[in-house]
């Protein structure tokens, strides 16, 4: 009954291994287990490995990239097939990617390509959810309420920052320049959630708002006003029915500490780069938002995420792909990898750019390509990583992988693993339910170094 129940993997002597004793607990099966004691089993079981990457920079290519007109091209496969882009040969040899990348093919080197990616939700907000979480959403395509629309559990980066906690002077996980759409804290709470950079690093008057005390208020009426408000929470906090709720709180503490931090202030400010450099990355979102990533992850930012849109691309793949979408990324992408690898950041930095799904193989009436997250490729670097190698392969039309194929919990755990998270670390929601961080899947070792 116990193996049929919660599997087989290791061992105390009835063969029922630690973490599968806390989901036990979770079920009420040990009913004289309290809480204490359960956390305590949890603290035991724990098998993080060392960390290899202190931060992780994440690209969301929102409404899915096409990669085969990106990463695995099939230039032998039919016309309505393979699409009019070439593939060219890299600085790694036997390596091919797109013409459309052609920056990122002379520092392949320094990345993986995972060609077998797959999972089963074929939508951009429920995929998102998938992708982000690694949870099923509450809700049907095109039907959250809200940004964020995890409302239960939560995105990667509050769960990097519940696990590894702030690494300096900024926040832990902050998003640009939109908020990923499902990557809010859940049932962790506004303690875990990101500090979002709601305005584009490449426009430019670009700064983050509110970082400083306006002129009008002046440091020592700023001051005089915090111990205003300090005064005000002792004596609140004898009667809770006037205490400032704990989201706001925590919202509070977290400006504080940014507006009274210079460094942090400084590691903001994009415009300390030299001209030179901000042009490698170029002067667009995904490249500006690039490089103030690595200013963020030199300050201490453990999850840094860059929203880029406008991927879904229904109507004119091509043109898309090929004037607007490329090559921006392109230029972001190798520049972001090889300034980390001059600054001997890439070994401790995971980089991950990779869209909620692809896009099929076959060409629509529009010029265009659809949905389809049965096969996509996800670019990996640093923190870890293999350098050169690709990873896993699709059919003749890159609808289906050919090899091994990685799902959702795959890929959340090699982050995880990557970062010295515990994947089955088990948290309790306010109702007492257990949810583990990662439910299911398996490092991609293929992928290791």
């Amino acid at each position: 009954m116990w193996q049929q129940m919660f599997g087989s993997d290791s061992r105390f002597c009835d063969g029922i291994s630690r973490r599968r004793m806390l989901r036990i607990g979770g079920t009420g099966l040990l009913g004289g287990l309290g809480l204490p004691a359960l956390l305590q089993l949890q603290a035991e079981a724990a098998s993080a490995s060392p960390a290899r990457a202190k931060a992780c920079i994440f690209f969301q290519l929102e409404g899915g990239p096409s990669h085969i007109d990106m990463w695995d091209l099939k230039p032998d496969a039919p016309s309505e097939i393979r699409g009019p882009f070439s593939p060219i040969s890299t600085n790694v040899p036997g390596t091919q990617i797109s013409q459309l990348m052609p920056l990122c093919s002379q520092v392949a080197d320094k990345y993986t390509i995972l060609r077998s990616h797959s999972h089963n939700d074929n939508a951009h907000q429920t995929g998102r959810h998938w992708i982000t979480t690694g949870y099923p959403p509450n809700f049907a395509d095109g039907q959250a309420r809200g940004v964020p629309f995890n409302e239960l559990y939560p995105s990667m980066g509050s769960i990097v920052s519940r696990e590894l906690g702030k690494g300096g002077d900024v926040p832990p996980y902050i998003e640009m320049p939109n908020p990923l759409g499902a990557g809010g804290p859940g049932f962790y709470g506004a303690k875990y959630g990101s500090f979002t950079i709601d305005n584009d690093p490449a426009q430019p008057d670009f700064s983050v708002r509110n970082l400083s005390v306006p002129e009008t208020v002046g440091q020592s009426r700023f001051q005089l006003r915090q111990k205003l408000l300090a005064g005000t929470e002792q004596l609140s906090s004898v009667n809770q029915m006037v205490a400032r709720p704990k989201s706001l709180t925590t919202y509070y503490d977290q400006a504080m500490e940014l507006m009274t931090s210079s460094k942090a202030r400084d590691a903001f400010n994009i415009q300390l780069e030299s001209p030179e450099l901000r042009e490698k990355y170029g002067y667009s979102s995904i490249g500006q938002c690039a490089l103030l990533s690595r200013r963020l992850v030199e300050a201490g930012g453990r999850f840094i995420a860059i929203d880029h849109g406008s991927w879904d691309t229904h109507f004119d793949n091509f043109t898309s792909h090929e004037k607007s979408l490329c090559p921006p990324t392109d230029r972001a992408l190798s520049a972001l990898l090889t300034d980390l690898d001059d600054r001997g950041m890439l070994d401790e930095t995971l980089v991950v750019m990779m869209g909620e799904m692809g896009r099929t193989p076959r060409i629509n009436n529009d010029a265009g390509r659809d949905h389809w997250s049965a096969c996509q490729t996800v670019i990996l670097a640093g923190g870890g990583i293999k350098r050169g190698v690709v990873v896993g392969a699709s059919d003749k039309t890159a609808s289906y992988p050919t090899t091994q194929p990685y799902g959702i919990h795959d890929l959340l755990r090699t982050i995880f693993f990557l970062m010295g998270i515990d994947s089955d670390k088990v948290h309790l929601t306010p109702l007492g339910r257990p949810v583990p961080i990662v439910n299911g899947g398996k490092k991609i070792d293929e992928v290791l170094v």
